[in-house]
């Protein structure tokens, strides 16, 4: 898939993340937050938690599941962005715990939306 086409499909991914953590009452903190270690696609906070968000999408008439790029060495580098994000931001939501979660989301050819997967605390 071009690097265009693959891009609009990840931003399509993280608005419908957005827009769901929003309607479980999570208020959305930062979006794309650059790191040194790379992008964190989503962090919010909930109650007195804050939440790293990993979106993963693909179309559905891709073989595989959004999951199979939840590998170990990405959930290494989304915890080490969120050690930047948690040294370097200093406007951030103060709380007593963190949450890794993930997002697995299925878009059909035209766009809409298949199926959304929501794991609290992934890893």
């Amino acid at each position: 898939m071009p690097t265009d086409l693959r891009r609009a499909l990840g931003a399509t991914g993280e608005d419908l993340a957005a827009a769901h953590l929003q309607r479980l009452g999570h208020l959305i903190v930062a979006r794309n937050h650059r790191t040194r270690y790379g992008e964190l696609d989503i962090v919010t906070c909930s109650g007195d938690t804050l939440v790293f968000v990993e979106v993963k999408t693909r179309r559905q008439s891709v073989n595989g599941s959004p999951w199979d790029a939840l590998h170990e060495r990405k959930r290494m580098q989304v915890r080490k962005m969120a050690s930047a994000y948690l040294s370097d931001v200093t406007d951030r939501p103060r709380t007593r715990e963190i949450r890794f979660d993930a997002i697995g989301i299925v878009i059909d050819g035209r766009g809409e939306l298949v199926r959304l997967d929501h794991l609290e605390a992934a890893f």
